[in-house]
Order: structure tokens, then sequence, then C-alpha cells
């Protein structure tokens, strides 16, 4: 019998082809620090292997020592720089693989490069975008996006929507569901018993109704019925200070209402680490937190240490996963 090696194995999607998540990808397949890490082997249309990489077939990703790439379907070409179906239908077979192989068990964790939301919709995936279509693919009540620089991890209450659109999906039930939601993931993550913090929605957190009521009629409300149910949540706290308060270690997890509420912050403290997890699949899942930087595709400037960090932290969550599961 073949001895299965004891470092995890990663799956990386390459993202939109058109962008830079296949440069990245080939700058981590390359990186000897994270292969005495982890197995990675690489999801992505065959053209774009990088040629010291050999290509293996979906069933030999277990034995796999070290790197390697699976071939996925594509059907045209497609040009850097620029958004188009081609792309877009690129991306999504490697993400249907990806999550296939997760799914199965086949991968420790999956990591998934950057794709273009407007690509998807020409390819016929009217989504926000990747944690939607996973969320669906794997049946799911709730899947929601974790964001994390150093000690600051962000949930996001809504995601990529039009601001007005997001700020009138908040309701009570909603903000206690993924106060729920973030205890719960933070728990499986090793911290047994999180301090959250809820973030307001107006300056100073309404001042007590002087800049707004939606503290105080949707809020608040929300977290007394999360303290009711055990869990250690503070708010809501004003927005301008819960993030760097979080940053500091006074909190395990902030909630955040709405995307850029919660990117700001992330993107400015990252430093090239920030990452994404997403809270709710069956499987672990995490991606870099930058998009897919056409501006930057093919000029060899693109920077892959948010990739290699989410590669970094799939490969240690999934080696204490697959512990927990054999009770080591």
């Amino acid at each position: 019998m073949t001895r299965r090696p004891s470092r995890p194995l990663v799956a990386l999607t390459c993202g939109d082809p058109a962008g830079i998540g296949p440069e990245i990808a080939a700058a981590a397949l390359a990186d000897r620090a994270l292969a005495a890490q982890a197995r990675l082997v690489a999801l992505g249309p065959a053209a774009l292997r990088p040629r010291d990489v050999p290509e293996i077939a979906r069933h030999e990703a277990g034995a796999l020592d070290g790197p390697g790439w699976i071939a996925t379907e594509t059907d045209g070409a497609w040009e850097l720089g620029r958004v188009q179906a081609s792309a877009g239908r690129a991306a999504l077979a490697a993400l249907r693989l990806g999550h296939e192989l997760a799914l199965e068990g086949q991968v420790d964790a999956l990591v998934t490069g950057p794709v273009s939301k407007e690509a998807l919709h020409l390819a016929g995936e009217r989504v926000e975008g990747q944690t939607e279509l996973l969320g669906r693919w794997c049946g799911v009540a709730r899947c929601e996006m974790l964001a994390i620089a150093g000690q600051l991890r962000v949930l996001l209450l809504t995601r990529h929507m039009p601001l007005a659109q997001a700020l009138a999906s908040i309701t009570t039930e909603r903000v206690l569901d993924h106060l729920r939601l973030l205890d719960d993931g933070l728990r499986a993550l090793g911290l047994d018993r999180p301090r959250l913090a809820l973030a307001g929605l107006n300056p100073h957190a309404g001042e007590h109704g002087l800049l707004g009521h939606e503290e105080d009629d949707l809020l608040r409300p929300a977290v007394e019925a999360a303290r009711a149910a055990g869990v250690d949540v503070a708010g809501p706290v004003s927005p301008d200070s819960v993030f760097l308060a979080a940053s500091e270690g006074r909190y395990d997890g902030v909630l955040a209402l709405y995307h850029d509420q919660a990117f700001i912050p992330i993107k400015l403290l990252s430093r090239d680490g920030g990452i994404t997890l997403l809270l709710g699949l069956p499987y672990l899942r995490l991606s870099p937190v930058h998009g897919t930087a056409f501006d930057l595709a093919g000029t060899g400037r693109a920077r892959p240490a948010n990739l290699i960090a989410a590669l970094r932290q799939a490969a240690e969550w999934g080696r204490l996963r697959r512990q927990a599961r054999s009770g080591r």
C-alpha cells in the first residue's frame, strides 16, 4: 500500500486566467518554504501550468509529494487584463473541481484564486461571487465570509451588493444569526469563548438616537438575544473604534454590517497577509483578500504574499482538522 504523505494536501484554483491568479499561483507552487508545510495541487487550464509542475490525473492527487497540476476545461482563449466570458468559464471549471475535491475529502483544504464577478456573469453565473456559488453547491443554509488580518477577524452581514440594498437588509434576526455563526466559527478554530463585538451602523453608534435609530431599533435587541443564548458580545460599538480595538486583541471577532465597513480596516492592516475564510461550509475554504488586478496581469509585478499566507493558514487548519478527525 502506498503511504500517504503526512503534509496537508491543499487544492488551489487559479482564478480568472486573465488576471494575476495564474502568476501568483505559479509563485506559490515554487515556494520552497511553503512546500515544506503543504502539498499543493493547482487547478486550472493546462496552458497555465508551469513547466516544472507535473500534470496529474484527479485520482492521483492524494499520493502527491511535491506540487501537481490538474487541468480543467476551457472552451476558448482569453486576453490578459480584461473581463471576458471565456475567462469566466475557465474560472468556474476550476472552482467546480476544487469544490468537488474538498467535498469528497480528497484534499484537506481549498484555496481559491481571485475571480471577476463580471466575468462570472458573462459566463452565465449571475452571483455575488465564489461565496454564494460554493454555498449553493454545498447545499448549506448559510455561508458567510470571515476576513482575517492579524488579530482582526471580521464577519460580514452583507457582501457584494449596493450599499442602499445592504442597509435595507439589516434586521435583528439576521444580526442575531450572524453573531451565532461567528461564535460557532471561532470556536471551531480553537477559541473556547470568543469575545465578539457588533459594529454600529451610524457615527458613534448612533449617540443614543441623536445620529440614527438603527442601533436602538435593530442592533441592541440582537445583542441582548445573543447574550441570552450564551454569546459573549459587546455593542453596538462605534464603527470608528471597534476595528482598532479588535486588531489590538480586545475582541476575537467583529460582525460588520456591510462590505466596505469590513474590508477597509482589513486591507489597511493586512500587509500582504489578509485572507478570508468561509464559515458554514463542510470543508475549509480560504482565499486572499485581493482581486484579479487586471492592470497588473502579465506585468510581473503581482505579489504572491497574500496567496501564500492563505495557503499556509489552510495547511495549518487542515492539519488540525485531520488530527481532530483521527482522534490524535
